[in-house]
């Protein structure tokens, strides 16, 4: 039938958009976390090798008050490096955000937390600088495959399994449900406390870390 015709209609964007718009909730979340894990693992390895964490050590002070001193020290400024990024991201690179940026800060936030935790525990283990750097390939580099940009489920079923034990898996989701979809916290709810877990198992498992280093 000539007179026949088509409209298409988008759910979630538009017909302009560029694949940079479909992969940035993704990229914003990937560069927080490699920029924090970066930052935190080579500044507690340096405090390590200079001698100031050994000082630390074989004074009285905790090793749990160690660890939260320095989570918190770095954690102020994973945060304030994760709003210039989310900033950014939205305000000068125009993309848009379907869903409320506090969220998508409060996101960021925690899988900047995770990326603080997992960098000051690889920095225990590092024995210099440059095998800090030979973590990233390891560690942050395979999590991009599994953060959202490809599609998982034609995936085989064990790295399908892989990838529900990368933050990023769960990040990646979050951040495209907000900025792309306009979810809410609740719908995103199950990915940040998966998050925020990685964080607390981290954090412990430093705590234990440092154990090795600890002389008396």
């Amino acid at each position: 039938n000539s007179g026949m015709t088509i409209n298409e209609n988008y759910i979630y964007g538009k017909s302009n958009s560029s694949l940079f718009i479909s992969i940035a909730p993704v990229m914003v979340g990937f560069f927080v976390f490699f920029f924090v894990f970066l930052i935190s693992g080579i500044s507690l390895l340096h405090e390590r090798t200079t001698g100031t964490l050994n000082r630390l050590l074989i004074s009285p002070v905790k090793r749990y008050e160690i660890v939260s001193a320095y989570t918190l020290a770095y954690g102020t400024l994973a945060v304030l490096q994760t709003v210039i990024i989310v900033s950014y991201v939205f305000f000068v690179l125009g993309v848009q955000n379907q869903g409320s940026f506090v969220l998508v800060l409060i996101i960021n936030i925690i899988l900047a937390l995770v990326a603080l935790s997992l960098g000051l525990l690889v920095s225990t283990f590092a024995a210099s600088e440059f095998q800090m750097i030979q973590f990233i390939p390891l560690l942050v580099v395979p999590q991009i495959f599994f953060s959202g940009i490809f599609n998982i489920s034609g995936m085989n079923q064990i790295w399908q399994g892989v990838a529900k034990i990368m933050p990023l898996y769960y990040g990646g989701d979050a951040l495209t449900n907000v900025i792309k979809k306009g979810a809410s916290i609740s719908d995103v709810g199950l990915d940040l406390v998966v998050l925020i877990g990685f964080a607390i198992i981290l954090l412990v498992l430093n705590i234990v870390g440092l154990k090795r280093y600890r002389r008396v």
